[in-house]
């Protein structure tokens, strides 16, 4: 990611915290990298378990140029995908934990290593996310190759 894109990037996310200029000023000096955001303002976030995470991933990735913002947790054992705010509160499905209104994340500096989480696709600063509907899609397709996967 090159400067100006992390800075739009940066610009975007901090723009939901109760201080963007500190919170962004704190974040720049992290010596881990990684910000404490609050959901359900610009953005939900899914999380599936990685095992399903993965290959949601890669259908969602075949279908669309580039889908929202996407976390991959310490191990790659979660993984985050930003949706539209509200979705967490409709969302019904078993093993998807949800995050939004009155949940907070904990967030990598877009283009900079952190500790244990990490961006799949960054936030490019324009709002993108991706469309619940077509990740539930990816995600039924995902368990579907699992499943068949497990017949063999």
């Amino acid at each position: 990611m090159t400067g100006a894109g992390s800075r739009t990037a940066v610009q975007w996310l901090v723009s939901v915290a109760p201080d963007p200029d500190a919170c962004r000023w704190e974040w720049e000096r992290n010596p881990q990298g990684v910000a404490l955001l609050p959901a359900g303002r610009r953005w939900d976030v899914l999380i599936l378990p990685g095992q399903l995470g993965h290959p949601t991933f890669d259908v969602l990735t075949r279908l669309m140029d580039r889908p929202g913002p996407v976390l991959a947790g310490f191990g790659d054992a979660r993984m985050g995908f930003f949706v539209p705010p509200g979705t967490s509160g409709r969302w019904v499905g078993t093993g998807v934990r949800t995050a939004g209104r009155g949940t907070w994340i904990v967030v990598p500096y877009p283009g900079r290593a952190a500790g244990g989480v990490r961006w799949l696709i960054p936030p490019d600063g324009s709002g993108t996310l991706t469309d619940p509907a077509l990740l539930e899609l990816s995600m039924h397709e995902a368990a579907a190759v699992i499943a068949g996967e497990g017949k063999g």
